[in-house]
């Protein structure tokens, strides 16, 4: 963290990792402001976590700490720039991540604007993440791997980082809440949100069937047979197992049903039995919208790693582009459900260096099941 003391407006959510990062930026000596940001407004009851709670923590944390708190609304900023994406991606049967956007458009757009009107040299978050350089700045995996935040904050630019502060990043979540605890902040045993980002901790297809039509259709193996029936595509994805009401066959496995495949065009969700069934995997992804935090991707052929998913492990791949603006991404060993609409995340050993929308994936068993893996390639 710098020496020279600095004007930083906060991203104060209410949470344990905002506040712990406010108590070391005024510990540092710096003048620091906090931020409170109201994003959703839609069904803000008292049945799910809310963020009038949220905003009473954070101005219990302010007091503590001995800062000033605003609150800021981004109610129509969030509704225009992440939640119709969001619902545009469900409504094409792909899988979107709306954190990612998120942070792109919210936290380091709309927050770093409100920020610099109030004159800040400096914004910072309770992100687990960390950077290095001043001119070029490199986006690094934070010291906990286990909370490690680099994928959601891997289509940020230069501009949104160069005035970014991540205090945590350099701490284990036990540390933070250990520093929580020991210095009096209230939110000390919070547990973590989940859920959508800003959205919070509401049932998925419920939410979900409010602002999108319920299209039933049959769930069907890669053979054509109907198992069940789905009520809606868009509440489903590549990869699940919860949720799909079919169990074992008639006379044969027990195991567990998979989505493998999205048939938009007929409107029929793809199953298959087994975790490890080949038609679940990919050894190459093509991809999308790919942006480089550098600005420019590495030396072509480099060697590096990526992951689909933010919970799995990196695995070693080659990204090469093709034409138009599309990428591929060819994995040494194959990856299990990349999903449309989700995002490929490229490493350099600590180095977060970008990543990609996925647009479609090639699985294993493409020929032994060309309509299934067709839909899977192209949902």
């Amino acid at each position: 963290m710098t020496n020279a003391k600095l004007r930083i407006v906060l991203g104060l959510s209410g949470g344990v990792d905002s506040s712990v990062a406010a108590w070391l930026l005024k510990r540092a000596g710096h003048e620091v402001v906090g931020v409170f940001m109201k994003n959703w407004e839609d069904d803000d009851s008292d049945e799910y976590c809310t963020s009038r709670q949220d905003l009473v923590d954070a101005a219990a944390v302010a007091d503590v700490v001995g800062i000033e708190l605003e609150a800021v609304n981004f109610v129509r900023e969030y509704r225009e720039r992440v939640f119709a994406h969001f619902l545009a991606e469900y409504r094409a049967g792909r899988t979107p991540n709306p954190d990612v956007l998120c942070n792109n458009e919210i936290k380091f757009k709309a927050f770093l604007a409100h920020a610099r009107t109030l004159g800040a040299d400096a914004i910072a978050t309770g992100h687990y993440a960390r950077l290095r350089g001043d001119d070029r700045v490199e986006l690094l995996r934070a010291i906990d791997a286990t909370k490690d935040q680099t994928y959601f904050l891997h289509r940020l630019t230069q501009e949104q980082l160069r005035p970014a502060m991540f205090p945590v990043g350099e701490l284990t979540k036990r540390e933070v809440r250990a520093l929580a605890r020991e210095h009096g902040l209230p939110t000390f045993a919070k547990k973590d949100s989940t859920g959508i980002c800003f959205i919070g901790e509401r049932p998925f297809r419920d939410f979900l069937a409010r602002y999108l039509p319920r299209e039933p259709g049959p769930i069907e193996t890669p053979d054509g047979r109907v198992l069940g029936h789905h009520r809606g595509l868009a509440y489903h994805t590549l990869g699940q197992r919860q949720g799909l009401g079919v169990g074992g066959t008639r006379g044969g496995s027990d195991a567990p049903w998979f989505v493998a495949a999205k048939n938009t065009a007929r409107n029929a969700l793809v199953v298959v039995q087994g975790h490890d069934d080949a038609r679940l995997h990919a050894r190459t992804v093509e991809l999308a919208e790919m942006h480089w935090i550098a600005g420019k991707p590495p030396q072509r052929g480099r060697r590096l790693t990526a992951k689909t998913r933010y919970r799995m492990k990196d695995a070693g791949c080659r990204i090469e582009p093709l034409e138009a603006g599309r990428w591929r991404a060819s994995f040494d060993t194959p990856q299990w459900a990349p999903t449309p609409g989700q995002y490929l995340v490229i490493y350099d050993g600590d180095a977060c260096l970008g990543g990609a929308v996925i647009t479609a994936s090639v699985s294993d068993e493409m020929t032994a099941a060309p309509d299934a893996a067709t839909a899977l390639a192209t949902s």
